[in-house]
């Protein structure tokens, strides 16, 4: 009986993880857009113009702890230091979308 019950919840398990959605898989292409009318003006091409050392490139989203989808998701929604918040302004979606977008350019070095 026992073996069976965990047979069943291993099933359950397995099933869940194999169906869902994968967490935060933000479009890039629709983050390029959003990324392009928000925050273009002071990240242009990974850079910051505010603080020239906390850009967008991949070293220093690692240095800074951002280079995961969900560090930059709260960043953005949630501002910090000179950055403004965008959580009110954006949707969650475009949020993910610009994350998703952020690392598929700080991968390639923003080329």
């Amino acid at each position: 009986m026992k073996k069976l019950v965990t047979l069943m919840l291993l099933g359950i398990a397995i099933f869940t993880f194999a169906f869902s959605n994968p967490a935060l898989a933000g479009d890039a292409a629709s983050g390029a857009k959003v990324f392009s009318a928000n925050c273009a003006s002071c990240h242009a091409g990974g850079k910051n113009l505010v603080q020239a050392n906390k850009n967008l490139k991949k070293d220093a989203l690692e240095k800074y702890g951002l280079y995961s989808a969900e560090a930059i998701i709260s960043q953005v929604t949630n501002g910090k230091n000179a950055m403004p918040a965008f959580g009110k302004r954006l949707k969650a979606e475009q949020i993910e979308n610009v994350a998703a977008y952020v690392l598929s350019q700080a991968d390639k070095d923003w080329k």
